[in-house]
């Protein structure tokens, strides 16, 4: 069984304050309504857990109800900071998940192919994650004022989402990151606590994350064409 992990928890704040980024309409649509539509139409999919923020339970259930979805789905709230909110979302999975795909809700542009492509790969190794080549050329700066390092860019990716693990590797990977204590902004980065290698799976659609005002026009456009 493959269950999704689309975590909405985040406060967005660089998204302006009192702004709700995930309600943003681009398109047509709230963002996250055109992420869960993705997820729920991706044919992998079995189940989707939505990770919300404490007391956003009914406007997602509301919003569920109004899209008519197609795969068994349920809400539960999120923790204080991203790696607790996947934990809770890891525990709502249903037991007979196999593999588990956790996902931004800010990235509406996930495919279903893409989906696919990071279970089948976190199948065969254990942990995958979606990723492009880092077409910039990318600079160091010791002191955040002048070029101290020049990292070859061919070695480069920038990792997004989905990143899906078998089950049992995500929460063992997370149960280290607990018992040292760590913070951790990406779920593969607790994979490297345990030594757990991670496949890059090149995503070969655009695939950007609703992040700050500039990155909607640029949403707009992508969802308008799809």
């Amino acid at each position: 069984m493959v269950s999704v992990v689309m975590v909405a928890a985040g406060k967005g704040a660089r998204m302006g304050a009192n702004v709700d980024k995930l309600f943003l309409e681009v398109a047509g649509r709230p963002i996250v309504e055109h992420t869960w539509r993705r997820l729920d139409a991706a044919e992998v999919v079995d189940e989707i857990v939505v990770v919300v923020r404490d007391g956003m339970q009914s406007d997602f259930e509301a919003m569920a109800a109004a899209m008519g979805l197609g795969k068994p789905w349920r809400c539960v709230a999120g923790g204080a900071e991203r790696q607790d909110s996947v934990g809770k979302g890891l525990a709502a999975v249903s037991d007979a998940c196999r593999i588990v795909a956790i996902h931004d809700a800010a990235r509406p542009c996930v495919t279903g192919e893409l989906v696919r492509a990071t279970v089948e790969a976190a199948d065969a190794g254990g942990a995958a994650v979606a990723a492009q080549r880092v077409i910039d050329t990318i600079k160091e700066s010791d002191d955040g004022e002048t070029i101290s390092g020049h990292p070859e860019r061919a070695r480069l990716w920038a990792v997004q989402t989905p990143q899906t693990f078998r089950i049992d590797v995500i929460r063992r990977a997370l149960a280290e990151v607990k018992k040292q204590g760590v913070a951790i902004t990406d779920d593969t980065a607790a994979c490297e606590l345990i030594g757990q290698s991670v496949k890059l799976v090149e995503s070969p659609d655009p695939n950007p994350k609703a992040t700050s005002p500039a990155d909607l026009p640029y949403l707009e456009m992508l969802l308008g064409e799809s």
